[in-house]
């Protein structure tokens, strides 16, 4: 891991905790979701040099993030988007966007088009990471409930 990576990560665990601030997240679970934010962009980082597609990390670290923000929505016994939003933060295309109103201001339609592509593209992967955790964990709390109801 470079310096860049470890830098990249500690202001992501930043971040997440600033959000928890603002969201006013108290306690131990502050450091819960500093230390989600860090692990979130330590797996984009992860996803990003193992694929080399940004589309594809997104997803990959969106996936992660969820699940990991399900399991510990249920140990520390509070509401999954508590934990989840925070820790997502570091992965919000603010740049793309950036460089996509940037793009449109300048009248240069050619790089509003591919920019404004990118940020749709990265965009739908963290929802779609983020949808299909939630719809697995419903399915599965589902089947279990209904597996205990006809063994009792």
């Amino acid at each position: 891991m470079t310096a860049e990576m470890t830098v990249q990560i500690v202001m992501a665990a930043v971040g997440a905790l600033g959000f928890g601030l603002l969201f006013r997240v108290s306690g131990s679970r502050l450091i819960t979701l500093a230390l989600g934010g860090a692990a979130n962009w330590g797996f984009y980082l992860l996803a990003f040099h193992a694929y080399g597609d940004r589309v594809l990390a997104f997803f990959l670290a969106a996936l992660a993030t969820a699940a990991l923000a399900e399991v510990l929505a249920r140990l520390l016994k509070t509401p999954v988007l508590t934990l989840l939003v925070p820790m997502l933060v570091p992965l919000v295309p603010g740049g793309d966007l950036y460089y996509t109103t940037l793009a449109l201001v300048q009248g240069n339609m050619e790089a509003f088009a591919r920019f404004g592509s990118l940020v749709v593209k990265e965009a739908g992967a963290i929802s779609f990471g983020v949808i299909l955790v939630a719809c697995a964990v419903q399915t599965v709390l589902k089947i279990w409930a209904l597996a205990r109801k006809k063994t009792i």
